[in-house]
């Protein structure tokens, strides 16, 4: 009857008659449907869905609490101190509303509520169970490290709501979670010239940082190969191996367990629906005919100067992005010419990815051999 009082008193909202403190399972451990009879302790009878009577002995967890009892009932049992919930729970007459005061009944004092808000969908709205609108934690974590989803969390303030994108929003809080890493956060505390506000800023991205970092060296590991390199090697390399062979990683020098993992979820991700277009790498080995066939004089002439220009260029992206430039400033063109030739032969469209990252892991002798494949197409 006290339950029964604070939840009517607190909530606003009348329970029925034959509502009970507790909801036991029928005898095929279904909750729908049944309805409390009688109690004794410690069976509670009920008459289930199908009209058949039983009972359901409390000591055995032959049911269970409503909601609004089983949290306070967990708040004492457990000895709870600070409570972290959704802020439907923290509206007015809500369910901690309502556990504050039932928890007094247990004799013991509510813990300290921190009130969060929702974690929505980008351009779904918020994510809820109910209705289907959600990426479970495993699925997240099938996609992206923990550290940055722990850091997704911890940056944000718990009273900000927060837009989860799988996509190209991801990527970017990837490469903000490794210049975070990257940066000597105790220096820059250390320096008396910065203003309060600049402190506290930094002291806050300390704290993200650290709740962020599952162990000691994971942070080390992140900034040893970067989110989008990383994207760009499981994309170009079709095995693990030759991702490691890259990456200057062998027997005497292996990869951490982290990259491992690391290399294992980017592929999950490149393969999901999730995965940004625009970091998506098709690299084609036959000319585009239709896009060739759009090339002015000046486009022409530029290919062929970066097909000649390629052959004695040192493999290595700054070097090939030299290259490119130097194809277009050779005859007086803007290097946007240029690259819009290199993504046509090489991806088929018009734009990209970075693209001399890409040509560097791609391989020189199976650039160049499709450069001049694009170039003997429009002769």
């Amino acid at each position: 009857d006290k339950i029964r009082e604070i939840i009517e008193r607190v909530s606003g909202r009348e329970l029925p008659t034959n509502w009970f403190p507790y909801s036991p399972l029928d005898a095929n451990g279904c909750l729908f449907g049944v309805t409390v009879t009688g109690y004794e302790y410690p069976l509670v009878h009920y008459t289930d869905a199908n009209g058949n009577n039983g009972s359901s002995d409390i000591t055995y967890g032959q049911g269970k609490l409503p909601w609004r009892i089983d949290w306070p009932a967990k708040w004492a049992w457990i000895g709870v101190t600070c409570e972290a919930f959704g802020k439907d729970h923290g509206a007015s007459g809500g369910s901690y509303d309502t556990g504050k005061e039932i928890c007094q009944l247990f004799g013991y004092d509510a813990p300290q509520p921190l009130v969060y808000e929702w974690i929505s969908l980008k351009g779904k709205g918020a994510m809820s169970s109910s209705t289907g609108n959600t990426i479970g934690p495993m699925e997240a974590l099938d996609l992206v490290p923990p550290e940055i989803l722990r850091f997704l969390i911890a940056g944000s303030k718990p009273n900000k709501a927060i837009e989860f994108d799988a996509g190209m929003s991801l990527v970017n809080l990837a490469d903000e979670y490794e210049r975070s890493c990257a940066r000597n956060l105790t220096d820059e505390l250390d320096d008396e010239s910065i203003s309060r506000r600049r402190k506290v800023q930094l002291e806050d991205l300390m704290g993200a940082v650290r709740l962020s970092s599952i162990e000691h060296n994971s942070i080390a590991d992140s900034s040893n190969v970067s989110f989008r390199h990383l994207a760009l090697l499981a994309q170009t390399k079709t095995s693990d191996e030759q991702v490691w062979q890259s990456l200057a990683l062998d027997e005497t020098n292996p990869p951490s367990d982290i990259l491992i993992d690391r290399l294992k979820k980017m592929r999950t991700w490149i393969s999901s629906p999730h995965f940004p277009a625009e970091m998506r790498i098709r690299v084609i080995d036959q000319p585009p005919h239709d896009l060739l066939g759009e090339l002015s004089n000046d486009d022409k002439l530029v290919l062929t100067n970066l097909t000649k220009m390629l052959q004695n260029c040192d493999w290595d992206a700054d070097s090939i992005a030299a290259c490119i430039v130097d194809s277009a400033k050779s005859i007086d063109k803007s290097p946007r010419i240029a690259y819009t030739v290199a993504y046509t032969c090489l991806m088929g469209s018009k734009k990209g990815p970075k693209l001399a990252p890409i040509m560097a892991e791609l391989g020189k002798q199976e650039v160049i051999e499709q450069f001049s494949r694009c170039l003997d197409s429009i002769i």
